[in-house]
């Protein structure tokens, strides 16, 4: 399956494009530097130069089609400002979301944050409220279409590596934390389970095997 990842050299991403391309799916990475494009191909991704604060619908979908999923997992980063909070981590999804739907693409993941449905909650300052809030408004953008779309929120991020253990429920969980790895793996699993479609889900380590944790949420 074609997958394409927005925000294709991030920590997520890159740790994603391994695991598709181990298994033989054709991840395609979206990025705006070209000096990135080396690491995609070295992870087994096709790298696609698209600025997503630019590009136009229509330049998107041409990318995305043919594509069996997309991942969002741009994020304007912790040293920017509350201005590309709003430009990257909510209109660059809305922007994807927007040409999945004109390219027929039916599957849609969004990495989102723990706290993303409670922008009141759990940190301060400008910075964090602008994340927040432009995470919970590119969710809410997310539930109102008709895509196969997935919301995931994984908790307080790590490079540690992956245990494949971890709790994975609808929220709210008590606030932890999750490896980049379990949260890679657990989105390439999801994309397999299109029976998660309109799940909002939550993400931390836990004691479950990703497999068994998403069986547990569709059989449930």
């Amino acid at each position: 399956m074609r997958v394409v990842i927005a925000g294709g050299h991030g920590k997520i991403a890159l740790r994603l494009e391994r695991l598709l391309a181990e298994r033989d799916d054709a991840p395609v990475g979206l990025i705006r530097d070209p000096a990135q494009a080396d690491d995609l191909r070295s992870a087994g991704a096709e790298p696609v130069l698209c600025d997503l604060e630019r590009a136009g619908v229509g330049e998107v979908a041409e990318i995305v089609l043919g594509a069996g999923a997309v991942v969002f997992a741009a994020g304007a980063g912790p040293g920017s400002g509350a201005a590309r909070k709003q430009t990257v981590d909510r209109d660059a999804s809305v922007l994807l979301a927007d040409a999945a739907e004109h390219a027929g693409v039916p599957r849609f993941i969004q990495i989102s944050t723990m706290g993303g449905g409670s922008p009141r909650t759990r940190g301060s300052g400008e910075s964090w409220s602008a994340y927040i809030t432009a995470k919970a408004a590119a969710e809410e953008d997310l539930r109102s279409r008709e895509l196969s779309w997935t919301i995931l929120r994984p908790g307080r991020l790590t490079d540690e590596p992956g245990s494949g253990l971890v709790t994975l429920a609808d929220p709210p969980l008590p606030y932890g934390e999750v490896s980049r790895d379990d949260v890679a793996s657990v989105i390439a699993a999801l994309l397999d389970r299109p029976e998660t479609r309109h799940r909002t889900l939550e993400l931390i380590g836990g004691g479950v095997p990703i497999d068994q944790a998403i069986r547990l949420l569709v059989f449930r």
